[in-house]
């Protein structure tokens, strides 16, 4: 293309030479469509594509369906995936924040959209990042419907980009969660898989002051003796829907708090009625190395500690006494770790027994 003298484009602009490549975004969604296919589930109907994606309660097995939706972000654990090149587990991530928060309310995630956001599409990054979504979605029992691919150039740049995630889901007509939640319930913990999903603009502030790289040996234990710090920080938020859901079917549950940004002294109150608090002893479990390592590196208070992370604890269920047994073992058998952390009381908020660090 060249210029006139009048600074006209002599054979017209294109959509392309403004930096947004369309042909591209059709090879994205014919590369997804197989991973998107592997999370169909009773409901789903049609494929991607379309202008709206379609659901069938009905066919999903309900009779009087209440609806709840869902959505959140990875916030700057991006940067690290990002930095590092490590794409292929940020999805579950994405899944993992909408879906267990939905878990929360007692409703079954049925399907998931996305939506990624970059400056310049490049095919292949963006097929690893959403097939994690897919794989996410698999995992959870939900199906992914749909998204937005938006390449936007002169708003995000070099190899930026950001993720939104968006999550509906149903229970029947009066199964809805937080519900009877008592004096005297026992609060057992799910164990987390690392950081998740929150904290992580803390995070990358003390691996700044730690001097170390992405690339740099993890200074905690690791699954792999040798990880690398950035693989370690990046280990995806766990899903806990399956498990919940077995859990919650099973009676006796009275209320999920999902550990999100807050830790573990803002969420569990959240499901609490007026005048009852979450006792939590802090001597039930062992704080995780990765925990250890970012307190010991930041000079952290344990409260400060406790209210930024979920420091190992990703799920707390207020379980009727009399179920306590029956449902930790139910939930052991399913692969968790659970920690009996305490009991609800009178009072305000969470109380903590003993220490962390």
């Amino acid at each position: 293309m060249t210029q006139g003298h009048n600074g006209q484009a002599r054979n017209g602009l294109t959509y392309a030479d403004a930096g947004v490549d369309i042909d591209a975004g059709n090879r994205l969604v014919d590369r997804i469509k197989p991973a998107a296919r592997r999370t169909d589930r009773p409901g789903t109907m049609g494929g991607l594509g379309g202008f709206g994606a379609l659901f069938d309660l009905k066919a999903a097995g309900y009779r009087d369906p209440i609806l709840v939706a869902a959505t959140d972000g990875v916030g700057t654990k991006l940067r690290i995936a990002i930095d590092t090149g490590r794409l292929d587990t940020i999805g579950i991530d994405l899944v993992a924040m909408c879906v267990n928060d939905l878990v929360c309310q007692g409703a079954e995630p049925l399907l998931f959209l996305d939506y990624f956001a970059t400056g310049k599409l490049q095919v292949e990054e963006a097929t690893r990042i959403i097939n994690g979504i897919a794989l996410g979605c698999e995992r959870s029992g939900c199906a992914l419907v749909g998204g937005e691919t938006a390449e936007m150039p002169g708003m995000y740049h070099g190899g930026d980009f950001d993720l939104a995630g968006f999550a509906v889901g149903a229970m029947e007509r009066g199964a809805d969660l937080p519900r009877g939640v008592q004096k005297g319930d026992v609060l057992l913990g799910l164990a987390s898989d690392g950081v998740h999903s929150n904290g992580y603009s803390f995070v990358r502030k003390v691996v700044e002051l730690s001097g170390l790289g992405w690339d740099s040996p993890a200074p905690f234990a690791t699954p792999s003796a040798s990880g690398s710090l950035g693989a370690a920080l990046l280990t995806p938020t766990r899903l806990y829907v399956r498990q919940a859901l077995a859990a919650i079917r099973a009676g006796g549950v009275h209320g999920l708090a999902h550990i999100t940004g807050g830790g573990l002294t803002e969420n569990p109150p959240r499901i609490l009625p007026e005048g009852l608090a979450c006792e939590i002893d802090l001597g039930t479990w062992t704080l995780p190395p990765v925990f250890q390592w970012l307190a010991r590196t930041a000079g952290m208070s344990q409260a400060e500690l406790l209210k930024t992370f979920n420091c190992g604890i990703g799920l707390i269920l207020a379980v009727e006494a009399t179920r306590a047994d029956a449902i930790q073992a139910l939930l052991s058998d399913m692969g968790e770790t659970v920690t009996r952390l305490g009991r609800i009381t009178e009072g305000q908020g969470t109380i903590y027994r003993g220490h962390l660090l």
